[in-house]
C-alpha cells in the first residue's frame, strides 16, 4: 500500500502563513504529526504532495517522500492527486493535508481494505461539505458539494484497491484545474470504479478550515486523551 497526503495548498481561510498541515493542535503536535503518528508502520510508503512553501514540510519530515506540484497556486486536489498516483501500482489510501483524527480512526480505516472506500460521516451536513450518495447497491454514485438530499459527509480519507486504481488516474486527468479529486472520483465512477462509504461517524475526524475547525480538534483530542 502506498500513502498520499496532499498538502500543496495555501490554507489562507484558517488565517496562518504556515502550510496547514504544520499547523499546531496542540503544544506538542501538528498536523501532519498526527497523520504521520497513525500510519508510522508505513512510513518507507508515505508520499506527499507539496507545493506552497515546500521547503518547510520537507524539512520538517525528511525520511518521507516528497512530489512538488509545481502549479499548486493555480491547482486544486485533483491535480495534485494525479501527480502523485499517476505511476504508482498498489493499493492506494490518500488523505488532505487537513484532516485531524483520533488515533484509532486509522487502525479502523486501515482494517477495511478489501475492496475501495471512501470515509465518510452520516447525518445532516453543511452547505460547504463533500456531501456523498449511493446507487442500488450501496456504492457511491455521486460525490460534491452541490448535491442535495445527500446522505452524509466525505471527510477527505479514501482509498483504490490497485486493480481499480488507473480508472482514478484515467479519471483524475480528466479533470480541470480547479477541480476537487472528488470529480475525478466521479468520473472514475462512471467509468466502472466500484466505491462504498465506509461509515467513520463514531470516531472523531475533521478537517480544518477555518479557526473555528482548529479550536474544536484541539478541544476534541484533549479529551479523547484524557
Amino acid at each position: 500500500m502506498k500513502v498520499v497526503i496532499l498538502a500543496a495548498g495555501f490554507g489562507t481561510r484558517l488565517g496562518t502563513t504556515l502550510p496547514k498541515c504544520l499547523v499546531r493542535v496542540d503544544d506538542e503536535r501538528t498536523i501532519l504529526d498526527i497523520q504521520i503518528e497513525s500510519l508510522k508502520h508505513l512510513i518507507d510508503d508515505i508520499y506527499i504532495v507539496v507545493g506552497f512553501k515546500k521547503e518547510m514540510i520537507m524539512e520538517y519530515y525528511p525520511e518521507l517522500t516528497f512530489i512538488y506540484n509545481p502549479l499548486f497556486f493555480a491547482t486544486n486536489t485533483a491535480k495534485s492527486l494525479y501527480l502523485a498516483v499517476k505511476k504508482l501500482d498498489d493499493d492506494v489510501l490518500w488523505l488532505n493535508g487537513d484532516v485531524v483524527f483520533e488515533p484509532k480512526l486509522m487502525e479502523y480505516i486501515l482494517s477495511h481494505t478489501e475492496g475501495s472506500f471512501m470515509a465518510v460521516t452520516m447525518g445532516n451536513v453543511d452547505e460547504e461539505a463533500v456531501k456523498f450518495k449511493v446507487d442500488e447497491h450501496g456504492f457511491i454514485s455521486a460525490v460534491s458539494k452541490e448535491l442535495t438530499n445527500a446522505l452524509g459527509e466525505a471527510v477527505g480519507i479514501n482509498f483504490v484497491k490497485r486493480e481499480e486504481l488507473k480508472l482514478l488516474v484515467d479519471g483524475l486527468a480528466r479533470c480541470n484545474d480547479n477541480d476537487y479529486f472528488e470529480k475525478g472520483i466521479e468520473y472514475a465512477i462512471e467509468n466502472g470504479l466500484k466505491i462504498k462509504p465506509l461509515d467513520i461517524s463514531e470516531f472523531f475526524c475533521t478537517e480544518i478550515d477555518f479557526e473555528e475547525d482548529l479550536r474544536r480538534a484541539k478541544e476534541a483530542l484533549k479529551k479523547i486523551n484524557e
